[in-house]
């Protein structure tokens, strides 16, 4: 019974996000109905695609950012989302992928539609160093001319383990500053901002040109960060009821390049999370 009620108040939720979403303006800070990042329905995607793609645009969410392909073609995920009047904006790949399949990933991004090609994790076997973060730089720049000159945009999303402290700044600080903004850009992920201990929102106005893509998330009260780059998927709670300050950063983006907003929930919950995020955000 209370099962059956659980059931039926998220699908009660699900009705009133669409009503509400259908409004041409979705809020006052965020403008736009922001998209979700693929990796937060990774379970439901694996069972069924075109189910997922169908529940998620029942959210009133339209815009994907893809970080599999989960057994499809991209001709067959194309295809898919113009069936439902639905985008993939972001692409995201392996740094392996970006190393030695760059005309693969070129072709798959161009036949999805999107516009920006990301990649979340550089690999190490141990914490940044100069080394490391030199070598990041020459890659990254390498990644970047190359799919510039394909029409694409490189993003790098942080991770946590970059702010390691670096002279007068952050390992982070020095990628930002020796990349080429004309091949670099990055997309923000606010909880591998803040975990590190950073504040997203003062990172947001040092670099208000080179942030393109945002991942919106948060994280649960009395979570204790460090550099390590990860933390249990259960520590991405709903919207505006962790430890980040997501009206002052949601503000801050706004007077940046960002162009694409996406929620990303990890949790085993996130299906209960994301209209209750939704609605916050809408709400700021």
């Amino acid at each position: 019974m209370q099962a059956t009620l659980k059931s039926i108040s998220i699908g009660l939720l699900v009705l009133f996000c669409v009503q509400v979403f259908a409004q041409t303006k979705f809020g006052k800070v965020l403008k736009t109905t922001p998209g979700i990042v693929s990796y937060t329905f990774r379970n439901e995607f694996a069972k069924n695609v075109p189910q997922t793609l169908d529940n998620i645009k029942a959210l009133g969410i339209t815009n994907i950012e893809f970080s599999n392909l989960f057994g499809k073609t991209s001709t067959e995920l194309r295809e898919m989302l113009n069936d439902r009047g639905m985008i993939c904006t972001s692409y995201g790949v392996s740094y392996e992928a970006l190393q030695n399949k760059m005309d693969a990933v070129i072709q798959d991004a161009k036949t999805l539609g999107a516009e920006f090609v990301r990649v979340a994790w550089i690999p190490h076997t141990a914490p940044m160093d100069l080394t490391l973060a030199q070598k990041t730089v020459a890659d990254f720049n390498s990644f970047g001319q190359k799919l510039k000159e394909n029409g694409l945009t490189f993003c790098y999303h942080n991770h946590g383990f970059e702010f390691l402290p670096y002279q007068n700044g952050t390992y982070f600080d020095y990628i930002v500053q020796n990349t080429n903004p004309d091949y670099v850009s990055f997309e923000m992920d606010i909880l591998w901002v803040f975990h590190p201990g950073q504040d997203p929102a003062a990172l947001l106005k040092k670099y208000p040109t080179r942030f393109r893509l945002m991942h919106v998330k948060d994280l649960k009260k009395g979570v204790v960060g460090d550099f390590s780059g990860g933390t249990p998927v259960e520590n991405d709670v709903t919207l505006g009821t962790g430890q980040l300050d997501l009206p002052k950063i949601m503000k801050a983006a706004r007077k940046t390049k960002i162009k694409h907003y996406y929620i990303e929930d990890e949790s085993p919950i996130a299906g209960q999370q994301v209209p209750l995020s939704l609605l916050y955000l809408k709400g700021l």
